[in-house]
């Protein structure tokens, strides 16, 4: 795909998602760490639910370390993989208080020593918290960038590379955004809306539903 449709892609993704940001509900670093950890498999509207209450019972790492394993593994209970985020969000933030001094760290060698927190979230935490030009791959970037043409890859990670290496500066910061709201509302795995799709006439995908 040439730079001059690479660049009016994002230019209509930005018009069509002028206030694109993560849909998460955090106010800090940590908040958005643990948020990001809770999201892996599951909607940010089942993270939502239960992340404000223990937010406010559990403000800090130190807090949720109190708060324990098996309190936190109840209160989260109806997001998937529950006991196993429990384990790794209280692992972690025991790492961030002896390592870190509490705090969320911004690079990625940090970040991904943490548990539970593999490439595509430390992309999201070091790009929504550090405003780092990262560019994180779930699956719905993973599908918009491969339906479409824009950056094809096998895996994640190449599409990750592919991303970068063709997305103009300008629009680092936000284009994992645009992408994720657009795979998540119009270009969707089953239920594609290509009518509704402001790039269909970039798109490349040639199984289009017009």
């Amino acid at each position: 795909m040439n730079r001059k449709t690479v660049n009016l892609i994002y230019e209509k993704l930005s018009q069509s998602f002028p206030n694109a940001q993560s849909e998460l509900e955090y106010r800090n670093h940590f908040e958005l760490l643990v948020a990001v950890i809770l999201s892996a498999q599951a909607t940010d509207k089942s993270v939502n639910r239960v992340t404000p209450e223990l937010f406010e019972k559990c403000p800090t790492p130190e807090a949720l370390l109190k708060f324990g394993e098996k309190r936190l593994k109840k209160h989260i209970q109806t997001i998937g993989l529950a006991p196993t985020k429990a384990k790794n969000i209280i692992r972690t933030c025991r790492i961030l208080l002896e390592n870190h001094g509490g705090a969320v760290p911004g690079n990625r060698k940090d970040l991904e020593q943490l548990p539970g927190v593999g490439r595509k979230t430390a992309n999201v935490v070091l790009n929504e918290g550090f405003g780092k030009h990262t560019i994180a791959v779930d699956t719905h970037v993973f599908r918009v960038s491969n339906r479409t043409g824009l950056a094809p890859g096998k895996n994640v990670i190449e599409t990750e590379e592919t991303l970068l290496k063709v997305t103009p500066e300008k629009w680092k910061k936000d284009a994992h955004r645009y992408l994720i709201l657009h795979g998540r509302y119009i270009c969707k795995a089953k239920n594609f809306l290509c009518k509704e799709c402001v790039i269909e006439q970039e798109c490349a995908f040639p199984k289009k539903r017009l």
